[in-house]
C-alpha cells in the first residue's frame, strides 16, 4: 500500500495536469515510490497504476523502458556510469574497470555489504563533462578520473 507521504507527493504531481490526464503523472509517481522503497517491485508498480487509475501495463511499460527505474533491489548507492561514445572516447572504460575492481562487482551487481550497485547507463546528456556518472539518479559527477572516483567512493562510504 502506498504510504501517506507518497500519496501526498503523487497528489502534488497530479495537480500539474488536467484531472482526466492522471497517466501524465506516472513517471513522477514511479520515481516517488522508488525513492521511498529503494526499487520498484511488480507490486509497487501495480499500486501506482491502481492509484492513478490507469492500466497496470501502462505503468509497467514506463518502468521497464527507462533505465532510471530499478526493478530489483540495488545497493544503498547506485552508481550509473555512462559508457556511450562521448564518455568512452574520454576514458569511461578505464573508470568502469577501476570501479569494478575497487567495488569487486560487475554491472548489475551489488556489493556484499549492500552499499553499492554498479550500472551501465545510456547517454546522460552531458557529453561535455565526459566521462561522468550518476549516484542514485540525483548526483552527477563529471570529468572523472580514478582519483575522483576514489574520493567519491570514500565519501559515500562515510555517509
Amino acid at each position: 500500500m502506498l504510504s501517506a507521504a507518497s500519496i501526498e507527493k503523487i497528489e502534488y504531481e497530479l495537480s500539474k495536469y488536467p484531472k482526466d490526464r492522471r497517466q501524465a503523472a506516472v513517471m513522477s509517481a514511479l520515481r516517488i515510490v522508488q525513492m521511498e522503497r529503494g526499487w520498484l517491485s511488480k507490486e509497487s508498480i501495480s499500486e501506482v497504476a491502481k492509484y492513478l487509475r490507469i492500466p497496470e501495463i501502462a505503468a509497467l511499460e514506463v518502468a521497464t523502458f527507462y533505465n532510471m527505474y530499478d526493478l530489483e533491489p540495488v545497493g544503498e548507492h547506485k552508481i550509473t556510469i555512462c559508457t556511450n561514445i562521448s564518455c568512452m572516447l574520454r576514458g569511461s572504460d578505464e573508470i568502469v574497470e577501476h570501479l569494478q575492481h575497487k567495488l569487486g562487482v560487475g554491472f548489475n551487481e551489488v556489493t556484499a555489504d549492500g552499499k553499492f550497485c554498479l550500472k551501465e547507463g545510456e547517454c546522460m546528456g552531458c557529453c561535455g563533462g565526459a566521462p561522468l556518472l550518476h549516484v542514485n539518479n540525483s548526483q552527477m559527477h563529471e570529468f572523472l578520473t580514478t582519483e575522483k572516483v576514489d574520493a567519491l567512493i570514500n565519501e559515500l562510504n562515510k555517509g
